[in-house]
């Protein structure tokens, strides 16, 4: 039996066309404006960043009281329809974030789709309540945040 795997999944609809939609993900700076700011979050590679599938990208972030450094590879880019982000370095044992768009009549359907593993098995599950929890809120946040953007450009 393998180690165990968490899920979480999140869809967040927006107005606008799928291309400015996938446009506003394709700029990695943009991470900054949908992350808490409790978590320090900021880019460490060179701006600005091509994403593409191959693309390495070097973040820093602040989680429950500790900062670790997060390097991320871009393992499948299909403009305006998903990409994934699978991190190589961080704070996560396992950590693969599925982003999927999807054209509706009247705007976007963006989804999260994350599988990710906690550190230092068996005792770092100790922890999943506190981060299921964090991650719930952080999605949550990166939700609203979306919609608050993506209505002031409309």
């Amino acid at each position: 039996m393998g180690l165990p795997d968490h899920y979480l999944k999140m869809e967040t609809f927006v107005p606008g066309e799928i291309e400015e939609v996938f446009a506003f993900f394709s700029n990695a700076q943009n991470l900054e404006l949908i992350t808490p700011p409790e978590l320090n979050f900021s880019i460490i590679s060179p701006l600005p960043i091509v994403m593409q599938k191959g693309t390495l990208i070097d973040y820093r972030i602040r989680l429950l009281g500790f900062t670790f450094y997060w390097k991320t590879l871009i393992s499948k880019w299909e403009p305006r329809k998903n990409f994934i982000d699978e991190q190589l370095k961080g704070p996560y044992a396992k950590w693969i974030h599925t982003h999927i768009f999807e054209p509706k009549e009247d705007g976007v359907s963006i989804k999260d789709e994350v599988q990710y593993r906690l550190p230092l098995f068996p005792f770092g599950e100790i922890m999943f309540p506190i981060v299921r929890l964090q991650l719930k809120r952080i999605f949550e946040y990166r939700s609203s945040r979306i919609n608050e953007l993506f209505n002031i450009v409309e």
